[in-house]
């Protein structure tokens, strides 16, 4: 099971774009030549699916950080689901089908559900416009040839030394999604606390 401290890394580093952790994996990333600006990764990731209605895709999401001068390596399998114009959710699990974490945004207002750990968050994102530039927050896009739709998401987090990269697969365009695709439910027993525990930097267990 992944430990304590992965899972707080994790919980805290997808609010500004990022996710959690699980079985170590070599990541190799080639850069693109320009950066692009610094910007919420969020509204990024919603402008690269807009040309779709709906977005329905699993990924592979590997997580590469560096603390102390040592990287580490992560990988989750994921499920990710768009609706435009402004609802995204990213659902990470373990490579063993054990649910790590919920991310959820609608209309300016983000969720995180860690269930392992009984914790929530739930706050606007507004709030925390001039975040992303001091993090040095980097969200980079790559589309195979011929679609308007991205398969690859790379976020970089220059203040925290990591960078997280989402691998989309098997994705399905424009099909009606479930009714409850969006809809945000805090198992019994979740303790639900403010975004800015996370975005701020305070301790949040």
């Amino acid at each position: 099971m992944p430990s304590r401290r992965a899972f707080i890394l994790i919980s805290t580093l997808f609010l500004s774009g990022i996710l959690l952790s699980g079985c170590p994996k070599k990541a190799v990333i080639i850069p693109p030549p320009e950066k692009p600006p610094y910007a919420d990764p969020i509204v990024t990731i919603l402008e690269a699916f807009s040309p779709a209605e709906t977005l329905q895709a699993r990924a592979s999401i590997r997580i590469k950080t560096v603390r102390s001068g040592q990287e580490s390596n992560f990988s989750v399998n994921g499920v990710i689901l768009f609706q435009r114009p402004d609802k995204l959710r990213i659902l990470g699990y373990h490579p063993l089908g054990m649910g790590l974490f919920d991310a959820f945004y609608l209309s300016g207002r983000f969720f995180l559900l860690s269930p392992l750990q009984k914790r929530a968050y739930t706050g606007e994102v507004a709030e925390f416009e001039g975040l992303f530039e001091k993090a040095g927050i980097r969200t980079y896009t790559e589309k195979p040839a011929g679609s308007q739709i991205p398969n690859r998401i790379r976020i970089d987090i220059e203040e925290k030394e990591t960078s997280v990269e989402l691998r989309l697969k098997e994705i399905t365009l424009n099909n009606p999604l479930p009714e409850d695709s969006f809809d945000w439910v805090v198992p019994q027993g979740v303790e639900v606390r403010p975004l800015t525990r996370l975005l701020k930097g305070k301790n949040p267990w």
